[in-house]
């Protein structure tokens, strides 16, 4: 890492992206880079296909639609939620994994949806009308709001399409992402975790890796699977060494456009902040999986995601801590706000937004205990009750002036996942509720007034089983009634957990409140400034930073030196049963039991993972990679330790994306999972 933040200092930052670099949003996509570099040109329809192609998945991740009759594609990991919430006692579909043979076994999911882009308008000059000139930060915030909230309304009711406005370079453009959306969605395939994420959290971030990561959903649509107009061509041979490939997926989010004041906040305090409480929640839910089998099942899939969030914001950490990371960014930001000054004209309309995100971060910092720990954490049930207590106010309201979250254009997806029909458990939720309210009085102290509307007098062990073992809202026909008796049935309600949530709402609205109007109003106003000098020195030659929506990025498959060596750009069967071999068998670097048994039926020599230098980061889970022929040759599923100093600067030397090889996938369906129906599904015949 010293050497690349050393290679860059010493050539001099540009602050146009460089070749393979950037989360390219369709509307603008890296056309000059590829023609350059690559001698290629995405046509408008290569474009929309894979766009058209390529899948969100609400509750985190991305995948593909990748054959005519609906099935769609994406990783283990990201299926995860799902294989526990259609898991019981008696089958535990995320260890054992899953197999549907006929479209009777298929198995429905009880909360998933998935989004389908459909069209982009831009909508930065109607956003930003409504604010007024002589409008406070506040106003303006509120304005702004109000406009995104109208825009999102009239979309839906005018297309029926979910409709987000999407705000990219931090305030500098407004877009208008309408989408497909699918909530009828069935599982077909998962193989055991063990395969699928082999070597577990040691191997986690790292290559060479040996991961069967994927999963395969079908849609349906009026109770018949959807035969989607576009879907990825299954390309059995994969992706080859040397080339041109790219990534089409939702990267969650990055800061590589933050400015200094932004990141010094999340190196001195968030982090930390944020690792501490995963390492106590870690502590938590690994104690309570050691009660027993039914126990463990429960927590696996909160283990698996607090293990990889640590291990993920660790390595960002260790970015953010290096002095060097931090004078490439100074120096970006320097040469930024030098040529802003050279012009009397910038200066005038945006010279002080450096500034004014500096007192924003000051004020934040005074304030960030109280802002993080000032919550009613849980599993599922705190949150299914606090959104109760606010949707049945937040409705009366007009739309423009509703809380995030509760817009017209937001409410039929979060009724769907509100009532949604996946199991409870009582037990745990009671673990992880006491212990989030005794995190809070433990950092804030008794006096502070959320503490003592949570606990009223009570430890946090007594309130946290009185609200679990006494509340109807494991029911959704339960939560149904409440929302539907709206606010009045919710006042009158005796459910403890109600009660709870009705007790802390007007604190955590007054902290919300005091975010937007003293922080995020700052942080958006001057964020516009910032992003209109962008636009004004470089054009549109960078990209925003990600946003969870669609981007197309790309790269070659190709290894890179590591550890005195060098790691080759694919992995085969051969390297998987060595690993195993070389760790005699012992967790977390055992087999299942049927790929002992079919070793003999396998091709050793079929790749199953490589590295590609295309810019991804979590979020792109489960995103396909494509050729220049659009056709998938592999499926993303992880980065390098090396490319988790991705989310603030980009090395094209050592960040690696790491994908699941089309070949691997094909032979596995076909020799270990005895599918090959499946595999004829995939390659249309």
């Amino acid at each position: 890492m010293k050497r690349f933040f050393a290679a860059l200092m010493a050539c001099g930052l540009a602050s146009l992206a460089a070749a393979e670099e950037g989360m390219w949003t369709f509307d603008n996509p890296p056309v000059k880079q590829l023609q350059q570099k690559y001698n290629f040109t995405p046509t408008q329809e290569w474009l929309d296909h894979l766009r058209l192609s390529s899948v969100r998945f609400n509750d985190g991740g991305s995948g593909s639609f990748v054959s005519a009759t609906g099935l769609v594609l994406t990783n283990h990991h990201v299926a995860l939620g799902q294989l526990q919430k259609v898991s019981s006692p008696q089958k535990d579909y995320v260890a054992d994994g899953f197999l549907a043979r006929t479209p009777e076994e298929e198995l429905k999911c009880p909360d998933l949806e998935l989004n389908v882009l459909v069209s982009m308008e831009n909508v930065t000059d109607r956003v930003l009308a409504a604010v007024k000139p002589g409008m406070s930060e506040k106003q303006a915030n509120d304005a702004r709001k109000a406009a995104i909230a109208a825009i999102e309304k009239e979309s839906m009711e005018k297309t029926g399409l979910r409709s987000d406005v999407v705000t990219l370079y931090h305030g500098g453009e407004y877009w208008l992402y309408r989408y497909k959306k699918y909530t009828d969605v069935r599982l077909v395939f998962a193989p055991e975790q063990q395969i699928a994420f082999y070597g577990g959290d040691p191997d986690n971030f790292t290559y060479p890796r040996y991961d069967l990561d994927m999963a395969l959903f079908r849609v349906y649509e009026d109770g018949k699977p959807v035969k989607p107009q576009h879907y990825l061509k299954w390309n059995p041979e994969g992706a080859k060494d040397g080339e041109l490939v790219f990534v089409s997926g939702h990267p969650g989010s990055t800061n590589r456009l933050y400015t200094l004041a932004q990141l010094e906040t999340l190196r001195d305090l968030s982090y930390p902040m944020r690792l501490e409480g995963i390492e106590r929640r870690l502590g938590v839910a690994r104690a309570y999986a050691a009660r027993g089998k039914e126990q463990a099942r429960q927590a696996a899939g909160l283990i698996f995601g607090l293990e990889n969030s640590k291990k993920a914001l660790s390595g960002e950490y260790k970015g953010l801590k290096d002095p060097q990371l931090m004078q490439i960014k100074a120096r970006e930001e320097k040469e930024l706000r030098d040529k802003v000054a050279a012009n009397p004209e910038w200066q005038k309309a945006y010279g002080d937004a450096w500034q004014a995100i500096e007192k924003a971060q000051a004020s934040f910092r005074e304030r960030a205990k109280e802002y993080s720990y000032r919550r009613l954490s849980g599993y599922r049930l705190p949150g299914v009750a606090l959104s109760i207590v606010q949707l049945v106010a937040e409705v009366k309201k007009p739309d423009g002036e509703r809380l995030d979250g509760f817009h017209e254009s937001q409410l039929p997806s979060l009724k769907f996942r509100l009532f949604s029909p996946a199991p409870i458990y009582p037990e745990f939720e009671e673990v992880l509720l006491a212990d989030g309210l005794r995190e809070a009085l433990e950092k804030l102290g008794p006096e502070d007034p959320f503490v003592k509307a949570a606990l009223a007098g009570k430890t946090p062990e007594q309130v946290a089983h009185e609200a679990i073992a006494g509340t109807k809202l494991a029911d959704p026909d339960f939560r149904k009634q409440l929302v539907e008796g709206g606010e009045e049935a919710v006042a009158e309600s005796q459910d403890p957990l109600i009660a709870l949530a009705r007790r802390v709402d007007p604190i955590l609205r007054q902290e919300r409140k005091w975010y937007e109007d003293t922080i995020e109003s700052v942080v958006r106003t001057a964020g516009e400034k910032i992003g209109k000098a962008r636009f004004a020195i470089y054009g549109k030659d960078t990209y925003p930073d990600a946003t969870f929506t669609l981007r197309l990025t790309y790269g070659t498959v190709t290894g890179y030196p590591y550890n005195g060596t060098i790691a080759p750009s694919k992995t085969t069967f051969y390297g998987l049963y060595d690993r195993a071999a070389s760790f005699d068998y012992k967790p977390p670097f055992h087999l299942p039991q049927r790929w002992l048994d079919r070793k003999d039926a396998l091709n050793l020599a079929t790749p199953l993972n490589f590295v590609s230098t295309c810019d991804i980061i979590g979020g792109n889970s489960g995103s396909p990679v494509v050729n220049r022929q659009g056709e998938i040759v592999g499926l993303i599923f992880d980065g390098n330790i090396e490319s988790l100093v991705g989310r603030f600067v980009f090395d094209i030397t050592a960040n690696r994306a790491v994908a699941v090889h089309t070949a691997g996938m094909t032979e596995a369906l076909k020799k270990v999972y005895d599918a090959e129906f499946l595999v004829k599904e995939l390659l249309g015949q």
